[in-house]
């Protein structure tokens, strides 16, 4: 259905899509598909929300997201307008997809293909551990096969709709176990553990608690792969916002949304931006944090327990000459060199976990994630420099009283002397540190608990039990983004904005506008 003409009481759509990360921008193009006629809001200058880069003397440097996993499901959204990922991105594979570093000074390599991985097992761990790696992918794959359509990829009504033989199926493979009891019955390597289970912390999950359903995040990460966009993380939301425009959307960028106008039956009937003007519509997709979303909506739902959030992080933001990545000083042995994601891992593995999650203090010895991203693309930087970020898991505002202001520059400068005494001596001693976000500056961006992870996977939060995108009372308005269905993670954000379009679709609000 094309979109009305705008008439001189504002503008007129089909759907108001408030919020341009990747879940709105997802949305967009999926009810664009369907011949929605629709109008994009995006409060910020530029599209992206937690997948975002800013250019800084040169360097661009992501500022949310850095590791991308799934492409098929951007291309999902793209094919909805007759388009392609390749029409408008260039998504470059890595491998490896992680160099993996531990306290004992061993390193790993963490290869996607199965040939590549299995060999590298098999010279650090032994014959077998490299057969219950094979073991392991393969189990890896079926669990992400039953939760792709039925679990992630559904709209949930009510539990019920969990009723169905695909969750026979998840039980039968121990779904319902816990993910590192799971995983050490593949392997017996505790390094080997670590690196398929380390990926639940991104739903906010203790590998050892976790279910061993999320050991579809490990699926996604070392079988089917990650990749590095060109031109930094923030192409993908530009793409999308540039493909969206092209099929006929209204892109605002720096217009928020302030208010909702409703009717006597609880439908939104028109959009009240921040500068006043009056965007009359059919239906509206809120694309925004949870909070924000509620906070327009004028109310949030009833639930027997508070939400509980993912921990967060603490990211140094920097650049530093090329050969930091190697070392300073190419005559030390003991120097190591920087993939495009290095896994730094500390030798307190399950007492970091106990810190960040539930003594809300920070890591004793912790472990890292530095990522170089102009190993795979050096045009991110000037000639002969390199963008590096350090991310630590930290914990979230709601169980931590910790004083950010005070303590950051001492917190940044106890990471580099840790990555110096693990070997990155180079990385430790030229790093420019260009800025420091903390809880407080996630907070401050409006993230609930000043976590970018937002709501945890716990067994409360997942499936029909997380907050729905349906709104009881506004039969018109939907929920995307990582705080509903169907989670966390730029492939889980992709299919929200996917499942928002289909919910909006089906609902009888999302026809024509009415005069």
């Amino acid at each position: 259905m094309e979109a009305e003409t705008a008439t001189s009481g504002g503008e007129t759509t089909d759907v108001v899509v408030v919020g341009a990360g990747l879940a709105g921008l997802a949305a967009t193009l999926h009810l664009l598909g369907a011949g929605r006629g629709v109008t994009l809001l995006e409060r910020d200058s530029r599209p992206g929300g937690r997948v975002s880069d800013r250019l800084v003397d040169g360097y661009r440097i992501d500022m949310g997201a850095i590791v991308f996993t799934m492409p098929e499901l951007l291309d999902e959204a793209f094919a909805a307008v007759g388009s392609s990922v390749s029409e408008w991105l260039t998504l470059m594979p890595l491998h490896p997809a992680y160099l993996a570093q531990f306290a004992d000074g061993s390193t790993i390599a963490v290869h996607t293909d199965p040939e590549a991985m299995e060999s590298e097992i098999r010279a650090v761990a032994g014959p077998a551990d490299a057969e219950g790696y094979r073991r392991l992918r393969r189990w890896l794959s079926e669990l992400y096969a039953v939760q792709r359509d039925r679990f992630i990829g559904a709209n949930f009504d009510s539990v019920l709709d969990l009723a169905t033989p695909a969750l026979a199926r998840l039980a039968a493979l121990g779904g319902f176990g816990r993910l590192g009891a799971k995983v050490a019955r593949f392997v017996t390597d505790e390094r080997l553990r670590r690196l398929f289970t380390f990926q639940s912390l991104y739903a906010g999950l203790e590998p050892m608690r976790a279910l061993a359903a999320y050991g579809v995040i490990a699926y996604m990460d070392t079988v089917a792969g990650v990749h590095y966009p060109k031109g930094g993380m923030g192409e993908v939301a530009r793409a999308m916002a540039a493909a969206a425009s092209a099929a006929g959307a209204t892109v605002r960028l720096g217009t928020s949304a302030e208010h909702l106008e409703r009717d006597s039956g609880g439908c939104v009937r028109a959009v009240r931006t921040g500068t006043g003007e009056r965007i009359r519509c059919g239906a509206v997709v809120l694309a925004t944090e949870l909070t924000t979303a509620y906070a327009l909506l004028g109310r949030a739902p009833r639930r027997p327990v508070r939400l509980r959030y993912s921990p967060s992080a603490v990211v140094l933001y920097g650049h530093a000459p090329a050969d930091s990545a190697d070392s300073a000083d190419s005559a030390d042995s003991t120097a190591l060199t920087l993939g495009h994601h290095t896994l730094s891992f500390g030798g307190a593995w399950r007492d970091t976990f106990a810190e960040i999650v539930r003594k809300g203090s920070l890591m004793s010895d912790p472990s890292l994630l530095v990522t170089r991203p102009t190993a795979t693309d050096p045009t991110l930087a000037p000639q002969g420099q390199e963008v590096i970020t350090v991310l630590a898991p930290a914990p979230n505002l709601h169980i931590s009283e910790l004083d950010w202001p005070r303590i950051t520059g001492a917190y940044r400068d106890e990471l580099l002397r840790t990555l110096d005494a693990r070997g990155f001596h180079g990385l430790a001693r030229n790093l420019v540190v260009e800025s420091v976000a903390t809880p407080r500056t996630w907070a401050g961006e409006g993230l609930g608990a000043g976590t970018p992870f937002s709501l945890a996977h716990t067994l409360a939060q997942t499936g029909p039990f997380r907050p729905a995108n349906r709104v009881r009372g506004a039969d018109n308005v939907v929920l995307a983004g990582c705080g509903t269905t169907p989670g966390v993670g730029i492939p889980p954000v992709l299919v929200s904005g996917k499942l928002a379009a289909e919910r909006l679709l089906r609902s009888q609000g999302a026809g024509a506008v009415e005069d």
